[in-house]
C-alpha cells in the first residue's frame, strides 16, 4: 500500500526490514544496551556484522523513546537508526513513548539529510505492544511529524507477518482516507 501526504509517500509492505536497499536509513528495535539481541534487532546486527555492536557499545544505553544512529556497515543501507521502544504495562506511558521512537528517529533522518527511512513494528514482539493499539499510535505520530520533514521523502512500514500488514493498512486508510 503507498499513500502520499504532504509530498512524502507512506508505503506499508510485508517484508524483511534488512532487505530495504533502496532505503537510506532502517531502524533496529534495539534493546537499551544496543546489542544483538532476538528478533529485528537479531536480524539487522548479523546482517550488518560486528561493526554495528562496536560502533553501538558508547551510544549505550538508551532510554525508551530514545533514537541514536550509527552507519549500516554490512547492511545495503547508509544508517541504521536504533530505538527503544517501551515494553508494554512496564514503561509509562507507553504510548508517549513509542511515539517518541519514531518522532525522534524521524528527527535524527532530517539531521543527517536523509530521503528515506524504513520501520518495523517497534514494541509489538516482545516488548508485548498490542499490534493495533501500536499502529494506531505509531501512524498518528507519524502523520503529526511530516510538516516537519524537509528532506525526507519515503516513509516506509516494514511488516513481518500478515496480520500487521493488515493491521497498519486498515489503521492507515482509517487515519488518512482512502
Amino acid at each position: 500500500m503507498k499513500k502520499t501526504v504532504a509530498g512524502i509517500t507512506l508505503e506499508v509492505v510485508k517484508g524483511d526490514i534488512v532487505s530495504q536497499a533502496d532505503i537510506s536509513a532502517i531502524v533496529n528495535a534495539a534493546n537499551a544496551q544496543l546489542r544483538r539481541g532476538g528478533g529485528v534487532a537479531g536480524a539487522i546486527h548479523r546482517a550488518a556484522g560486528p561493526g554495528l555492536e562496536e560502533e553501538c557499545r558508547p551510544l549505550a544505553p538508551i532510554k525508551p523513546g530514545e533514537a541514536v544512529i550509527t552507519g549500516g556497515h554490512n547492511l545495503p543501507n547508509r544508517y541504521v537508526i536504533h530505538c527503544l521502544g517501551p515494553v508494554y504495562g512496564v514503561d509509562k506511558p507507553e504510548d508517549k513513548l513509542l511515539a517518541d521512537c519514531y518522532r525522534n528517529a524521524l528527527k535524527l533522518a532530517e539531521e543527517y539529510e536523509l530521503d528515506s527511512i524504513a520501520f518495523p513494528a517497534i514494541s509489538t514482539g516482545i516488548f508485548g505492544y498490542p499490534p493495533e493499539e501500536a499502529a494506531e499510535v505509531v501512524l498518528k505520530a507519524v502523520l503529526e511529524t511530516i510538516p516537519q520533514l524537509h528532506q525526507v521523502k519515503k516513509i516506509r512500514f516494514v511488516l513481518y507477518s500478515d496480520k500487521d500488514l493488515e493491521i497498519y493498512e486498515r489503521t492507515l486508510s482509517h487515519l488518512i482516507g482512502d
